[in-house]
């Protein structure tokens, strides 16, 4: 056979293999029940691929290939979205998506490349399978805390449709069930290797371990999932349930409304939609708060830029002053000539007073609504006039409520993208907060499958954290998720409604993510730096140890 040819199979092999994984991969993104059992075999048809390589350069083809196949597949509704918003062409948004799909999955190169220096570095021996699989997942994992991503996918993630299995989440987050998901496949690799090549007799004898590690992972998942599940259904808690109400009214593309109507005009009808669905909820509930989504009010609150803005402003304090229901709501905030994306808490005080206090958003998306000091210059804003000018946030805060009868509540506030970051959860939980209130505005992916994944975000969080969230967007999709991860109720994507959700007040219950912050992903990296390097450095110990000449007797 020619050498073209030779290459010319190897690079057919390697492309079934990316298209297995990639299909497999987006069977178990759906985040459907029916698929959560295809995590634990996603990455065989990429692994068998990786086993043949035989260069480093095929290492990192095969790592390049499965990104952009996976990248692709998973967020190919991403490059519509950024037309959308910035009216750039759409090949140039497919073109951006697919030069950036290396950096954001580097960890398919990287563990490529690691995993293929073991392979050719790591004697035979009883041990190698197990020192390649675990260093390998850990520079997996390591990987993705080193390089951030935009989305935070990870493969933990698609075992959020298991009830039970997502419960480990609060020991080591979405990224600890990516580390036990890729020591899985691997063993599920290494049974079906060692059943081929040895038959049934002695194949099923050397496929014992990797197998009764892999009943190991399935079990212990399914126990603590259901130890945990227990504990939270019997906490209870000697404070009364909360009830939320959560308004999802539906109004999206203010700057094209604003066009078309005015700006006035828009935050009139804003406003008013928004009083109307209060006011049903009021009627049929006593609500303790009522919270209303990010960037509702899409001006200044407390600090306004007009007559109109005073108008208006007024206008918010007189309703809760009306109603004597608290309210959270997205607004902008301003401090000397600086603007950050804030929720606002404005509610009735005990001496009759409105009581006022914000939080301000840090974590921003990147370009849309912040611009690095670094690079922000006239140049940039004029070639990409879409660019956000907010300001980052002082980080993790809690917000302390004053309720009606005087209830001190304190919160966990959350502005959309923020609810993607473990760690900084983790931090507002253990300043005491008592439930999770995330107000998010996803009408730019409205219709794609980014709303469900967010939403899923959220989910792990609570479950990070034990916390129960009430999570109110413009389009949805709005919920109340229990500390199991469990949506409890919903408005779904793309439709108005309100819901009076009933806020279970539960003790806190530890978790090590709680405790410990987002500790998985430097663990990772430098246990695997250990695993690389420490035997090389041993064995260049031993090597001086020996050529070294040995002291006289008495000397």
């Amino acid at each position: 056979m020619s050498t073209g040819a030779v290459r010319a199979r190897r690079l057919a092999s390697l492309l079934l293999g990316v298209a297995g994984t990639t299909a497999l991969a987006w069977l178990f993104g759906s985040l459907e029940p029916r698929w959560v059992s295809v995590v634990w075999v996603s990455l065989v048809p990429w692994l068998l691929v990786l086993n043949r390589i035989s260069s480093w350069r095929e290492a990192v083809l095969a790592g390049v290939a499965l990104s952009l196949a996976f990248t692709s597949a998973l967020f190919g509704w991403f490059p519509a979205a950024i037309q959308s918003y910035s009216q750039a062409p759409l090949a140039v948004c497919w073109l951006a998506l697919w030069v950036l799909a290396p950096f954001m999955e580097f960890q398919f190169i990287t563990f490529a490349l690691v995993r293929y220096h073991l392979q050719r570095t790591t004697q035979a021996g009883p041990w190698a399978f197990w020192r390649i699989t675990l260093t390998g997942a850990l520079v997996y994992v390591g990987t993705e805390w080193l390089c951030p991503k935009l989305f935070a996918e990870t493969l933990g993630h698609g075992l959020y449709a298991s009830e039970l299995l997502r419960q480990g989440a609060d020991i080591a987050g979405a990224h600890g069930l990516t580390f036990v998901v890729l020591i899985a496949n691997e063993c599920v690799l290494a049974a079906g290797k060692a059943l081929v090549a040895h038959g049934p007799r002695e194949g099923s004898r050397r496929a014992l371990a990797p197998l009764a590690v892999l009943a190991a992972i399935l079990l212990g998942g399914l126990g603590y999932g259901q130890l945990r599940y227990q504990q939270v259904a019997e906490a209870k808690a000697s404070r009364p349930d909360l009830v939320v109400g959560v308004v999802q009214a539906n109004i999206t593309k203010y700057e094209k409304l604003a066009a078309e109507m005015g700006m006035y005009d828009v935050v009139r009808m804003i406003l008013d939609t928004h009083y109307r669905l209060s006011d049903e909820l009021l009627q049929n509930r006593k609500l303790d708060l009522l919270v209303w989504p990010e960037t509702v009010y899409p001006t200044t609150f407390g600090t306004p830029k007009s007559e109109a803005g005073a108008e208006f402003d007024a206008e918010i304090s007189g309703y809760v002053s009306r109603s004597q229901v608290p309210l959270l709501f997205g607004t902008y905030d301003l401090e000397q000539e600086r603007e950050y994306n804030a929720a606002m808490f404005v509610g009735p005080g005990r001496d009759g007073t409105l009581t006022r206090s914000a939080y301000r958003k840090t974590m921003l998306f990147p370009l849309t609504e912040w611009v690095p000091e670094a690079i922000d210059s006239p140049w940039l804003r004029e070639r990409l006039p879409w660019t956000g000018y907010w300001k980052r946030g002082p980080g993790p805060q809690t917000l302390s409520m004053q309720l009606r009868e005087g209830r001190t509540l304190t919160i966990a506030p959350l502005i959309c993208y923020e609810s993607i970051f473990p760690g900084y959860v983790a931090e507002e939980a253990r300043r005491g907060a008592e439930f999770i209130v995330t107000l998010s505005n996803d009408s730019w992916f409205s219709g794609t499958p980014a709303p469900k994944l967010h939403l899923m975000h959220a989910a792990f969080r609570s479950i990070e954290t034990r916390l129960p969230q009430v999570r109110v967007t413009n389009s949805g999709i709005s919920a109340l998720i229990s500390p199991t991860g469990e949506v409890l109720t919903a408005v779904p994507d793309d439709q108005r409604g309100s819901m009076a959700v009933t806020v279970p007040q539960t003790p806190h219950l530890s978790t090590l993510m709680v405790a410990w912050g987002d500790w998985p992903g430097p663990t990772a990296l430098v246990l695997s730096v250990v695993l690389l390097l420490g035997p090389s450095l041993l064995a260049r110990r031993k090597e001086r140890q020996a050529e070294s000449p040995h002291p006289l007797p008495g000397a």
